[in-house]
Formats: C-alpha cells, sequence, structure tokens
C-alpha cells in the first residue's frame, strides 16, 4: 500500500478509536448520537481521501478521458436545441375574467392555457388529433406540407435519434471509466459516496430525461368549465417518422426531384451507417475500435446551402468530426 493510503487509513483509524472511546465512556448514549457520531467520521473519511495523492494521481490518470465525455455531453445538450419554429404566441393575450353571479366552481377553466405549443379547441378537433395526430398538429399549429417543413422535421429526428445514442454513450462510457478505476478507490467509497466520486472526478451531470422532445396539445374545454378532454402528442422518435412519412405523403413534388430524394427516417440513417461500416468517413475511427462512439449521419454539402437528402450526399461522421464541420459552418 502506498504510503498516501497508510497515512490515510492510521489517521482514519485514529477517529474511530475517539469514538468508540467516547461511547464506551457514555454507557447510556442514545442511539442517534451513535449514528451522528459514525457519519462524522465517514465525513472526516471523505474529506481525507479526496483530497489525497492517490486520489489526485487517479483523477489526472483519467482527465482525458472524462473530458472527452462531457464534451459530449455537452455536443448532445446542443443537439436537443433543436426547433422547428412554432410559435403560437403570436396569436396576442387577454385577461379574462369570470363575472356570473352564479357559485359555481367551474374546474375546467382551471386548465385553460395559452402556452406557445397548446390549442385550445372544440371536442370534436380534440377528439381527431387523437385519430389522426399528424394531420391536425399540422392543420392546426401552422405546419405547411412543403420542403422546407418536411426539411425541418427530418434535422430533428436525425438529431433527436443522435442525442438517444449518445445518452447510451454516455451512461457506457462513464460506467466503463469507473470499472477502469475500480481496484483504486476505497470500498467505502464506492459503496457509500457514488455520486460525491463521480463529481470530483469532474463528470458532468447528464441529463438523461426525455423532456426535451417537444409536444403539441389539443385541448378542450366546456363552456360551463365543468367537462375537459386533452390529447398531447410528443414528437419522439416514432412520432417524427410518423410525421416525415406524412409530410413527404401530401407534398406535390416535381418528378425529378421526387426521383432523386430520400426521406431522412430512421431506416435510412441506419442504411447510412451498415453502409459505411460504422466509421467515420473523416477521421476513420469506428465503432469497432470505440465501442461507445456516436456516430452521426452528415450531410455532405448542407441542406442550408442547397444540399439533397440523397444518399450519395449523406455520410457517416463520429460526433467529434460532426461538431469540428458544424463549428466551421457557423463561422
Amino acid at each position: 500500500m502506498e504510503r498516501e493510503h497508510i497515512i490515510m487509513a492510521k489517521q482514519v483509524a485514529l477517529y474511530v478509536l475517539l469514538v468508540s472511546v467516547a461511547i464506551a465512556g457514555i454507557t447510556t448514549a442514545p442511539p442517534l448520537t451513535i449514528v451522528i457520531l459514525v457519519f462524522f467520521g465517514f465525513k472526516i473519511y471523505e474529506l481525507v481521501y479526496f483530497r489525497s495523492a492517490k486520489f489526485i494521481a487517479i483523477k489526472n490518470r483519467i482527465s482525458a478521458h472524462i473530458q472527452d465525455r462531457n464534451d459530449l455531453n455537452d455536443h448532445i445538450e446542443e443537439l436537443k436545441s433543436t426547433h422547428i419554429g412554432a410559435d403560437m404566441t403570436r396569436r396576442g393575450h387577454s385577461d379574462y375574467h369570470d363575472n356570473s353571479k352564479w357559485n359555481f366552481k367551474r374546474s375546467g377553466f382551471k386548465k385553460i392555457t395559452n402556452a406557445p405549443n397548446v390549442y385550445n379547441c372544440s371536442r370534436s378537433v380534440c377528439d381527431g388529433s387523437r385519430r389522426d395526430p399528424m394531420k391536425y398538429v399540422c392543420k392546426y399549429f401552422g405546419f405547411s406540407a412543403d420542403e422546407p417543413t418536411l426539411s425541418k422535421f427530418e434535422n430533428m429526428l436525425n438529431n433527436f435519434t443522435a442525442v438517444e445514442d449518445g445518452k447510451n454513450s454516455l451512461t457506457s462510457e462513464k460506467n466503463e471509466i469507473l470499472a477502469s478505476i475500480s481496484d483504486d478507490v476505497p470500498f467505502l467509497i464506492k459503496k457509500f459516496s457514488k455520486k460525491l466520486l463521480a463529481k470530483k472526478l469532474g463528470f458532468k451531470d447528464v441529463d438523461l430525461s426525455d423532456t426535451y422532445y417537444p409536444s403539441f396539445k389539443f385541448q378542450y374545454v366546456s363552456a360551463g368549465g365543468n367537462a375537459s378532454t386533452e390529447n398531447t402528442i410528443v414528437m419522439d422518435i416514432p412520432n417524427l417518422n410518423a410525421m416525415v412519412n406524412y409530410l413527404n405523403d401530401r407534398i406535390k413534388w416535381k418528378k425529378s426531384v421526387a426521383g432523386q430524394r430520400a426521406l431522412m427516417t430512421s431506416a435510412l440513417r441506419k442504411h447510412i451507417l451498415e453502409r459505411d461500416n460504422y466509421t467515420c468517413r473523416q477521421c476513420g475511427i469506428s465503432t469497432y475500435a470505440e465501442p461507445h462512439l456516436l456516430l452521426e449521419v452528415d450531410h455532405i454539402i448542407p441542406v442550408s446551402k442547397g444540399g439533397m437528402t440523397t444518399e450519395d450526399n449523406l455520410q457517416t461522421l463520429c460526433w467529434r468530426c460532426n461538431r469540428t464541420k458544424g463549428a466551421k459552418l457557423n463561422v
């Protein structure tokens, strides 16, 4: 055992001895007192360990891997910010009051909201949105069946699919890094200080929730305010695929374009990754060399510069190369 670890162990042992003496001197000490003494003893143990040369050496050894993972986390958060431009706030606002002399509770009125993603409607519209979600989202939230709208939803689908893959990569990479140092970290720290260990090592917090998916709500409240229904359509991966196909079926394509263009769906994305053998076309790294690598499907000529969603204009890039390319295009 290294000298630093021995010193730390002696310090902890001394404290435990002092605690034991204190408890022995108070034969009638209540259980709460014992718990408090043990708790503070462990906190001192944590403090000594995370300031030790041994821990600092471990942190320095894996710092490059943790920084790379944190950069991936930042990239994923950037992808989550993809939006489709729906904004119902331009409808304006008003201040409504019910001045009826009748003392009705009208509980349904409390549910009325004027958020950008909420459409207050009749019962028939609310029911219709349940039967044909994509049609009603387009009709009542102002999405036209044209190529620019389709491109926005395709881009969102591509980015959000990368986000979901990236979340898995982040989890796997963290577990792999922690496993690589497991033998060097004291059992008590691994058992009772997992979150603090990750924080001290430099891991950024990761949001693994799916709250970044946009949603559209159809909401009906009766005139009397005593009855209400609502239908929420979350634009997750399956619904984004459905929207892309819905828009494509309704766009009046020119024959020349329709013959060339492909749909950026999950199926096409998988096909491009398989075609490129899960290898980045720019730097050559693959999932064979880096199992948890996040790969993305990129337009060689960006759509914003006239590029089309065709197989020969799509390539596999690792997240690092794709992020670098995006940064250069934004300059």
